[in-house]
């Protein structure tokens, strides 16, 4: 079996990851859980046959590079097909990788279960939006919606800074420039510099990784643009304290009162599995209110948790109270929702 029949029938079927890996089958995650596609062990030699055709595949990618430094990580795309994500890396001394599958079509939020006012936090003129979550939650599909709804609605001028590309916006009512980061240009911090002289509405920048990359994303925020990113955090306060204590302490004070002004919101996800084997995000959402910018400037954040657990508004949720409505409406079950609850003994009261 080539590659290119591997990621024609994980395409078929949904699946959202492949596995090449010596010593098992080929295997793809599909909603969540790994399966493998036959029962034939890939040899050392079989996983570089494969890696070397998806190089091939890759625009003839250079693999001396990867073999040296046991490392690669880039995209490309089959005409028709779909887009690709492949991490490749060296794993006791045999070639594999990990191809993730970015689907031409743009998501639905409907169809997902994104909130409707998420999507709308797309609506500011200017600020800084947070989608968090751990790795494969769902934090770029959720900004694919929110890009392509200000895509669709606005006159702008969207800006993403991504590594690499998940999902390709066509032009709409909207200039959509994707920029790739090691393709296009070198890092996040170089890109976010530059893009601030390109005349951007909105700027999506893929993560904010380190202190550089979070200090030019708040100036870009203050200064009247609209920027969306993702932290691997989970809960709108510990996002909020992850960004604090990037600073130095000495810094940490004035990144408080600058982070208070410039949020508008940040929107906590995770995956959970559903009682027919699918999975369905859940979410905790923050919109930013005066007294919330009140506790960031003057060192509360802790009393955060308490503001959003009380709040009965649509656009204040706490993680618990998505689910308890999944597992009222009989989309999960209740061990499922205790288990990823953040509060567990607090929601087995109540469901």
């Amino acid at each position: 079996m080539n590659i290119q029949t591997i990621l024609e029938q994980a395409v078929s079927e949904h699946a959202s990851d492949v596995f090449i890996v010596a010593g098992l089958p080929v295997s793809v995650r599909k909603n969540g859980v790994i399966h493998q596609v036959n029962e034939e062990k890939l040899l050392p030699s079989d996983t570089e046959s494969l890696l070397k055709e998806i190089y091939e595949l890759a625009d003839h990618r250079d693999i001396h590079i990867f073999e040296e430094n046991g490392d690669d990580d880039f995209a490309f795309a089959l005409t028709g097909i779909s887009r690709f994500r492949v991490c490749a890396y060296k794993q006791r001394g045999a070639l594999s990788a990990v191809i993730r599958i970015i689907t031409f079509r743009l998501p639905d939020p409907n169809e997902l279960g994104i909130p409707e006012n998420i999507i709308q936090y797309g609506n500011s003129g200017s600020g800084m939006v947070l989608v968090t979550g751990p790795a494969g939650s769902g934090k770029s599909t959720t900004l694919a919606c929110i890009i392509d709804s200000i895509n669709r609605n606005r006159d702008a001028h969207i800006i993403t800074l991504e590594d690499p590309l998940e999902y390709l916006h066509r032009h709409g009512r909207s200039i959509v420039s994707q920029r790739e980061i090691n393709v296009d240009t070198e890092n996040y911090v170089v890109a976010l510099r530059a893009a601030l002289r390109q005349s951007p509405d909105v700027i999506l920048l893929g993560e904010m990784r380190d202190y550089e990359t979070i200090n030019v994303a708040m100036t870009a925020a203050e200064t009247g643009h609209l920027l969306l990113s993702t932290l691997h955090t989970i809960g709108a306060a510990n996002t909020i304290d992850r960004i604090i204590d990037v600073f130095p302490a000495n810094q940490q004070r004035q990144i408080a009162i600058q982070l208070s002004t410039v949020l508008n919101a940040v929107v906590s996800q995770q995956l959970v599995p559903t009682v027919d084997g699918q999975v369905v995000p859940a979410f905790e959402i923050m919109t930013v209110t005066p007294a919330i910018r009140n506790m960031i400037r003057d060192n509360k954040v802790h009393q955060i948790d308490g503001i959003i657990y009380s709040s009965a508004k649509d656009d204040m949720i706490s993680m618990d109270s998505s689910l308890q409505k999944l597992c009222k409406n009989g989309v999960i079950s209740r061990d499922t929702a205790l288990a990823y609850a953040s509060n567990p003994e607090m929601l087995a009261k109540k469901i």
